[in-house]
């Protein structure tokens, strides 16, 4: 049974190359006992040995031409094949043809060394395009992958895939629902759609072909549905009531009428992703061929960067009571030191919803997510219901880094909704720890003129201290049609009323104090007790107190929008937020608690389809 395809860089999908293989790489062992000149003149055949890719794929060699394939796509999970699943006796089936030499081997990560292990040498020599088999025996640790070495000129690699020669048929039949929620997206929804329809859906070599369909909720109400929609692709109207209430649409559409689709597990995705199809026919395989211990496992997909689609953002990840700690980040996936280090299994507590595939066992007209729009829907429903997550070099989606986007409402979401995750998943976090919360942020938007942003943390608590009927009674789209108009609003550069020069931009992104001048700043809560001199332009997502500094004006900027918004200072408005937050205190200690109990003891209202239907006005249909 086929297990994983050897793939290729692909125009517009990914062409990082070394994301799939290694050209001419010279063995770890390669100078060991080698004198100079021997090493000079090797050197210099291995940098005239030249590796041709063919169009569609596969490579032809030089003599001398090397391929290795210890990478992110096609580097062999064996340790978590042999885990989660009944893979057993895997093989590499390639199509080769000219003389070459096969190499099998593993590589371990172990204390921060890199152990390399050869397993099989093989040659190969004919004159035609042929099929050969290369088992890799035994071997269960680390990384399994394959080398080919032209001996001669002309020899072609034309492709191949990882097999179990023992297993002839798929052991589950898994059906996959993908769950997409979408707000004013089109050019993502019909891009995505489209690599579906071409790859899978009419694809009669597709073993996804029959076992999967796509529901889309389409919270902007904008998508073209007679245009986009399908027998397999399913889309309905949704009221704005963010990810949250899109992604719940979606598995209640799934479960409408007994779940006449057969949808065994759904996939929950993000709109604005990149994805390489085959990410999703992995996930399928490992889903047919799961041990009963773990049939009931979450798999997840890692978050590459769309502008440096080597470089990971996040596998997995846990909760912390809000503080997150993102597994994995910032790793060079074009580096096998690093394949290997992403394949260690850590402590996670959810996968985020840019890719989380769960079974629809889970999902019940009394265990649907909780109604907090965004940030904390996904993080919450993993929390409630993972037990296990697989995570596996080459699932994974490609994702505009976090560190690029700033949204001033979203202060609102972040303080609301960690208040009702900690509640059910940390209830340790009390009265003190969120008065230190509101205290430093009241602090942090002051130094930086952002007043408003405390009048959203402000709200976002006190309709927390409201309890289960915040929920029950808010209509979620107009709520936050008033938490966006709260926030401050990005417009056009030439709207701004600062000259931009984008030198002084870039100099705030770097800006360093001098000792003296750190500490003064610190002693001045970062120039408020000094005149204010300066304007500067900042990073509207990475702003750094230095930057401003004694600044009268900040202009914030986004530079991938090319937006901005300007924040003032003013003692007033400092000196008014600080009594606003002093009230809040007090409140807290009054109703905190009660809340808390409340959530705890009602909970459940807000996560059944009764609920649901009213909140998304499906009951009024």
């Amino acid at each position: 049974m086929k297990l994983q395809k050897i793939l290729w860089p692909t125009e517009g999908l990914c062409t990082e190359e070394k994301l799939y293989l290694h050209t001419n790489v010279i063995d770890d062992d390669f100078n060991i006992n080698r004198d100079e000149n021997h090493l000079k003149s090797d050197l210099n055949f291995i940098n005239r040995s030249k590796v041709y890719m063919m169009p569609g794929g596969g490579f032809s060699l030089d003599k001398g031409g090397k391929v290795e394939f210890d990478t992110y796509f096609n580097g062999f999970s064996i340790e978590k094949w042999r885990k989660y699943t009944q893979v057993k006796e895997v093989s590499v089936n390639l199509e080769l043809q000219g003389d070459v030499l096969v190499t099998l081997s593993s590589k371990l990560f172990l204390h921060g060394e890199v152990l390399k292990k050869e397993l099989v040498r093989q040659e190969v020599h004919t004159t035609e395009r042929s099929s050969y088999s290369f088992p890799f025996g035994n071997e269960e640790k680390g990384m399994l992958y394959f080398e080919v070495t032209a001996l001669s000129d002309g020899a072609v690699l034309y492709g191949g895939y990882y097999e179990d020669t023992a297993i002839e048929k798929p052991v589950r039949q898994p059906k996959i629902g993908i769950d997409i929620c979408t707000f004013k997206r089109e050019r993502y929804i019909e891009k995505n759609i489209g690599l579906l329809n071409a790859h899978v859906f009419n694809n009669p070599d597709s073993p996804l072909q029959e076992h999967l369909e796509v529901f889309i909720s389409d919270n902007g109400q904008t998508l073209d549905i007679d245009k986009l929609g399908s027998d397999k692709i399913h889309i309905v109207r949704n009221k704005n009531t963010g990810g949250a209430g899109g992604f719940t649409r979606g598995l209640m559409e799934i479960l409408k009428n007994g779940n006449p689709h057969g949808i065994t597990h759904a996939l929950l995705m993000d709109d604005d992703i990149t994805i390489d199809t085959e990410s999703i026919e992995k996930t399928y395989t490992i889903l047919s061929l799961l041990k009963d211990e773990y049939a009931d496992a979450f798999i997840g997909g890692a978050m590459l960067r769309i502008d440096k689609p080597n470089i990971q953002v996040e596998s997995g990840a846990s909760w912390n009571a809000g503080n997150l700690i993102s597994n994995k980040s910032n790793l060079n996936m074009n580096v096998t030191w690093d394949c290997l280090f992403n394949e260690i299994e850590e402590y996670t507590e959810f996968n985020a919803w840019w890719y989380c595939c769960f079974p629809m066992d889970v999902v019940t007209e009394e265990n649907l997510p909780l109604p907090i729009f965004i940030r904390g829907d996904d993080l919450e429903y993993g929390l409630r219901n993972m037990k296990h997550l697989i995570l596996m070099n080459g699932i994974c989606v490609w994702h505009e880094p976090f560190e690029n986007k700033y949204s001033s409402f979203l202060e609102y979401y972040i303080i609301r909704n960690r208040l009702v995750d900690n509640t059910f998943h940390f209830p340790d976090w009390g009265k003190a720890q969120l008065k230190k919360a509101v205290w430093g942020q009241w602090r942090r938007e002051c130094k930086f003129y952002r007043y408003k942003n405390v009048d959203l943390h402000t709200r976002g608590v006190k309709d927390f201290l409201k309890g289960v009927d915040f929920f029950l009674n808010t209509d979620g789209e107009k709520l936050h049609k008033e938490i966006m108009a709260a926030g401050y609003k990005a417009v056009p550069m030439d709207q701004i009323s600062v000259p931009f020069h984008y030198k002084t931009y870039e100099a705030s992104r770097t800006t360093k104090l001098s000792i003296l001048h750190n500490t003064l700043r610190k002693l001045t809560l970062n120039g408020y007790l000094l005149p204010a001199k300066h304007i500067r332009i900042v990073s509207m997502a990475q702003v750094t107190f230095p930057a401003v500094w004694r600044a009268k004006k900040i202009v914030f900027y986004d530079v991938t929008a090319n937006k901005a918004f300007e924040c003032e200072r003013s003692w007033g408005q400092a000196v008014a937020k600080f009594f606003q937050v002093l009230g809040l205190t007090i409140q807290i200690d009054f109703k905190y608690n009660k809340a808390k109990e409340d959530f705890l003891k009602r909970g459940n209202e807000i996560k059944n389809i009764q609920f649901w239907s009213k909140y998304l006005g499906l009951d009024k249909q």
